[in-house]
């Protein structure tokens, strides 16, 4: 069984929509992407363009929706789709919950407003080596300590954890996880605070603008962030999307639940890597592959492969 995996904010590499394959199902949605927004999408991923969340979390839907629909050119048609935070759009396309318009005028409205209510000195920090039980009482340690909060915003894997909060708070926080043991933490490359109660007005007036987009049943699998289980209503779906910024992504749950669905190979779309080495670490078993570490010609011949009965 095959799923298609789609990567958050912090994925970005400049230059990662103009390495899409050249196909013309690729160009396509390169088109339909830049006429539906009203301007050339491949002028998003510059590094001057990359330091706006607008131009990150739309250049990341329309990389996973284009990779998508290059793979189903192949008949590589996922039966599992699943994203991290932003990525959670281009699942929510392939799995035909919503449609690719749709998708990208709701992910400009989400970058919108997050990056409206904390346009700078806010963002995440990746914490490895503590539990998320134990990155939770730091937390409170430090709101104590500081009255400063933290939030944990992504449980990526067992340890594994992503916490969002004030650029000061963060930086504190990290000396704080480092001499609790973490074995690494560090700032990512996201400048707001993700997936936390800060963002609990945003999240709010997305559901209001959710509620005039048309959202489908899925025809395939779809597995949510917040819960990470699988959705089968549009409401679910839509209700997934829309407040998906203010709540924790449990995506080492997500990653469970799709083994135990019977996903055997896991594509992830361009530009990300993260997800691919989590499931990995965690899941040997599972043939886990980056799409942007193989030409995409290398990656229908091995994703086929990979999915031959033993």
């Amino acid at each position: 069984m095959l799923a298609l995996l789609f990567p958050g904010q912090g994925a970005q590499t400049d230059g990662f929509l103009h390495r899409l394959p050249k196909r013309e199902v690729v160009q396509h949605t390169l088109d339909e992407a830049s006429e539906v927004l009203g301007n050339d999408v491949l002028t998003l991923d510059t590094s001057d363009a990359l330091r706006s969340t607008v131009a990150v979390q739309i250049g990341l839907t329309v990389a996973g929706v284009a990779i998508a629909r290059a793979l189903a050119d192949e008949q590589l048609t996922p039966e599992i789709s699943a994203g991290l935070s932003v990525g959670a759009y281009a699942a929510a396309v392939s799995c035909g919950a919503i449609g690719f318009a749709d998708a990208l005028r709701m992910v400009r409205k989400r970058a919108e407003l997050m990056e409206t209510a904390y346009p700078s000195g806010y963002g995440l920090a990746a914490v490895s080596g503590l539990t998320e039980h134990e990155v939770e009482t730091l937390a409170a340690q430090h709101a104590d300590a500081s009255n400063q909060r933290v939030y944990v915003g992504n449980v990526n894997a067992p340890r594994q954890i992503v916490v969002s909060g004030a650029n000061a708070a963060l930086d504190r926080f990290i000396d704080r996880a480092l001499a609790a043991g973490a074995r690494k933490a560090t700032r990512l490359a996201v400048s707001v605070p993700s997936h936390g109660e800060l963002l609990a007005q945003a999240a709010d007036e997305l559901v209001a603008y959710a509620q005039n987009l048309t959202f489908n049943a899925p025809h395939s699998t779809y597995v949510g962030n917040r819960g990470g289980r699988p959705l089968y209503t549009a409401n679910a779906i839509r209700d997934d999307l829309a407040t998906n910024m203010r709540y924790t992504v449990r995506w080492f749950d997500a990653l469970t639940v799709m083994q135990e669905l019977g996903a055997r190979v896991l594509i992830e779309a361009p530009p990300g890597q993260v997800l691919t080495d989590i499931a990995r670490e965690n899941f040997p078993d599972t043939s886990a592959l980056a799409a942007s570490t193989f030409s995409f010609d290398n990656l229908v011949a091995t994703a086929r492969r990979r999915l031959l009965p033993n």
